[in-house]
């Protein structure tokens, strides 16, 4: 049951994937509507899908549009990309990212991260706008980087954090918000659940990240599948993995749902 006055945010998901676009049209929206789901921040990831994201959020008034090159898309980015990047920005109510570092991918390059990551870094402090970053592989780096471009002035979301516990009080230090997954429900995540012990509880966002990180059964509100069968994460499955976080941290969910909403407002619309 929900408290009154106030909902599930969604910290990080992709609404404008083309898995999910039938999903939306046949009646997708309104069950979210119906589930309780206040806010979705709908991060881009490359400059093919900013206007599905623009249109979303133009369209919805629960969409929080967010724009960003993410580093599995960097070495196909066209040479007119920051100039696009900084006309989808020219809204109200937006965000930067997805954006970050990323090792695990096959044929990376990461310089040509680095100076992305620089860049959007940098255009999101001269906006003040919240950013929201991708990292796989990179802690150290990120970490480096981060402190050599000082503290955000509206702080930066981990999203789906997988970092070492070690790091959490080093990057709450340098600003960050740490968003759980469903995916880290899974049996074998416990090294990444418990790292958010360590996350203050003003810090902790929850994210579904869908159509990605499907979570484990249990956590399933609906069963969704793209167009070749394959199960995909539905952004319905939000509630369940609220409700995880708050057996995690020893909370009611009644007592968590209004401290991740005042946490969500405070980051992302201060």
């Amino acid at each position: 049951m929900l408290v009154e006055g106030t909902g599930f945010f969604d910290a990080h998901c992709h609404l404008q994937d083309e898995r999910l676009v039938d999903w939306l049209s046949e009646g997708g929206l309104e069950a979210m509507k119906e589930a309780g789901i206040r806010m979705s921040v709908v991060n881009g990831t490359r400059p093919d899908d900013w206007a599905r994201v623009a249109d979303l959020a133009n369209r919805l008034n629960m969409v929080k549009p967010s724009f960003g090159l993410h580093p599995w898309f960097v070495n196909e980015r066209p040479s007119d990309w920051k100039e696009r990047l900084e006309a989808c920005l020219n809204r109200p109510n937006v965000a930067v990212g997805e954006i970050g570092l990323d090792r695990w991918i096959e044929g990376h390059d990461i310089e040509a991260q680095m100076e992305a990551f620089r860049f959007q870094f940098r255009l999101a402090q001269s906006r003040e706008l919240p950013i929201s970053i991708h990292c796989l592989r990179a802690w150290g780096l990120l970490h480096d980087l981060l402190k050599e471009e000082g503290c955000s002035v509206r702080g930066f979301l981990l999203h789906s954090y997988a970092g070492p516990l070690e790091m959490v009080e080093t990057f709450v230090a340098l600003g960050a918000r740490f968003s759980f997954s469903g995916y880290f429900a899974s049996d074998d995540k416990s090294k990444k659940r418990a790292a958010f012990d360590r996350v203050p509880l003003d810090r902790l966002l929850i994210e579904s990240d869908a159509p990605d990180m499907l979570g484990p059964e249990e956590l399933m509100l609906e069963e969704l599948r793209d167009k070749n069968g394959r199960p995909i994460n539905s952004p319905l499955n939000l509630p369940r993995i609220y409700e995880y976080v708050a057996g995690m941290r020893n909370m009611s969910l009644e007592m968590l749902i209004p401290v991740v909403a005042e946490n969500f407002e405070t980051f992302f619309h201060r």
